[in-house]
């Protein structure tokens, strides 16, 4: 009873206690004020691009922006095409996607239903550090060793190409696959696996055609966000990716992507007011465009093909 008596005497002399409602009062203002920051960014950046974008659709045609195939901003008559630079960016995310995919699911799968214990704590670990590598780091290595290596064994493909940066940009995104869709398998439930050997599937079986659809949602979740970042990816593409916009399909030769065009611009060739600085946020208003396509169908997949266990 007396230790009763005592919570009680403590919850009222709190409930008394000045400092402790204005504390009370403060905290969920400091918190709201907290969690506004990342939306008042967002809203920053979008009326920033926005505003910026339509002074420049104000001087160059839109018709003009969205058909024409040729993009040559630095000319005394340039041409603003952007598809050349989403040609250019698709090339990449293209080759990426091949690389990061199966290697990246099939890293998910070893990790969730083969390793044990103690490789899957040793292992995750060590295949999440490639996330953590700078990307300036990933376009050195592309190259310097991937494009030597590429250009042995394919004498005619340039120095600049699409091959090397988008083998790197796959392999940078492997961890990001890997990890969300190992944590998409792994949140399968046992009784699951156990169900289907117990019917007399083999382990094989039961990764095809029991986990791999249960975790259907977050799998693909994955792919689309690791494409999601491929598209953004920046400093790979224009160190190893060259600077020649074209809209062709030719992945051996040099190529500029939508985030290598606005590197080079803002790398100081670009005076206030031109018709090229403009361009900069045209063309960062279409990569805004990508990736928000991307994740908001990450997360539609997610919500429409999600497991309830």
């Amino acid at each position: 009873m007396m230790s009763e008596y005592n919570i009680r005497e403590m919850i009222q002399n709190n409930k008394n206690n000045k400092s402790t409602k204005f504390i009370e009062k403060a905290v969920p203002a400091i918190l709201f004020i907290i969690t506004s920051v990342s939306i008042l960014t967002t809203i920053g950046i979008l009326y920033t691009l926005l505003s910026e974008t339509f002074t420049f659709f104000t001087r160059v045609s839109f018709i003009e922006f969205i058909t024409a195939t040729e993009w040559n901003a630095f000319s005394a008559d340039p041409t603003f095409g952007i598809i050349a630079l989403v040609m250019g960016t698709l090339k990449i995310v293209v080759i990426a996607t091949v690389v990061a995919v199966p290697v990246g699911l099939g890293a998910a799968i070893y990790l969730s239903e083969y390793a044990g214990d103690r490789v899957r704590r040793t292992v995750k670990p060590i295949l999440e550090i490639l996330a953590g590598i700078p990307t300036v780091v990933y376009g050195t290595f592309a190259i310097t060793f991937v494009t030597p290596l590429i250009r042995e064994m394919f004498p005619g493909v340039s120095l600049y190409n699409a091959i090397s940066p988008g083998i790197v940009v796959g392999i940078m995104i492997v961890p990001m696959i890997a990890s969300l869709s190992e944590d998409a398998m792994s949140s399968v439930p046992g009784e699951t696996r156990e169900g289907s050997l117990g019917l007399g599937a083999t382990r094989l079986e039961t990764v095809f055609k029991v986990i791999l659809p249960a975790a259907a949602s977050g799998i693909i979740a994955s792919f689309v966000l690791g494409i999601s970042r491929a598209v953004g990816e920046t400093m790979i593409v224009s160190i190893a990716a060259g600077s020649t916009p074209g809209a062709d399909f030719d992945i051996t030769t040099s190529l500029q992507t939508m985030t290598g065009f606005i590197v080079q611009v803002t790398s100081g060739d670009a005076a206030f007011g031109t018709d090229l600085y403009y361009s900069l946020y045209a063309v960062g208003m279409t990569l805004f465009l990508f990736t928000l396509v991307m994740n908001l169908a990450a997360q539609w997949i997610t919500k429409r093909f999600k497991e309830e266990y």
